[in-house]
């Protein structure tokens, strides 16, 4: 079985790129505050985003980058699938979390709780996106291309999966966010998704 990459998405070090292009000029913004600039340059209105932790923004930044040329969004779809990989996870959101119910005042934060899994990045992108197929997020020691390659793989055997989001989002703080992200298509006709495209990728745009 063999993915096509229709597009790529990079959110990292200030730079917020879509098949190599600039999607907007960044200058000092970093983490979560370029995550706001992007949220306004494209024009989105999903309120929603403000409450989400830096893991999740980041999510939705590189979905609505990767699907603004789609036809028919926000259609169900039980064909598409969202799958992410990550470091860090939510420990970023695990410690802000833990520091709620160590206070003096002791007030758990129900907002921070709600972002306290790893995989709550790749369920809000389905909930925005109206994807019914797989979501998934694993939590690897480090970037491994070869690994995100074989999974992905891997949920591309479900029969009824066409299309994909997937790749790396971390944030181990909310002023660090590292993302490469890619919507693939089953046997499609774009380049093919493999390990060594990854890190070619990764490596042009440190």
């Amino acid at each position: 079985m063999t993915a096509g990459i229709r597009h790529w998405c990079i959110i990292r070090n200030g730079l917020l790129l879509k098949d190599g292009e600039n999607v907007m000029q960044v200058e000092g913004e970093k983490g979560i505050a370029l995550l706001a600039a992007a949220y306004r340059h494209l024009g989105l209105s999903y309120p929603k985003f403000f409450k989400m932790d830096a893991l999740s923004k980041a999510g939705i930044i590189a979905s609505e980058i990767l699907l603004s040329e789609e036809k028919d969004r926000f259609v169900p779809r039980e064909d598409c699938a969202v799958v992410l990989f990550s470091r860090h996870g939510c420990e970023a959101d695990d410690i802000h979390y833990r520091q709620t119910i160590t206070d003096a005042d002791y007030f758990p934060s129900p907002a921070l709780f709600v972002y306290t899994l790893p995989n709550v990045v790749t369920g809000e992108i389905a909930i925005r996106n109206l994807f019914r197929g797989e979501s998934s997020a694993y939590v690897l020691s480090k970037f491994d291309p070869e690994e995100i390659v074989r999974v992905t793989k891997e949920s591309f055997e479900d029969p009824l999966t066409r299309t994909m989001i997937a790749g790396w989002i971390d944030c181990p703080d909310d002023d660090n966010v590292d993302a490469l992200v890619f919507l693939l298509e089953k046997e499609g006709e774009g380049e093919e998704f493999s390990s060594e495209a990854i890190q070619r990728i990764s490596i042009n745009y440190k």
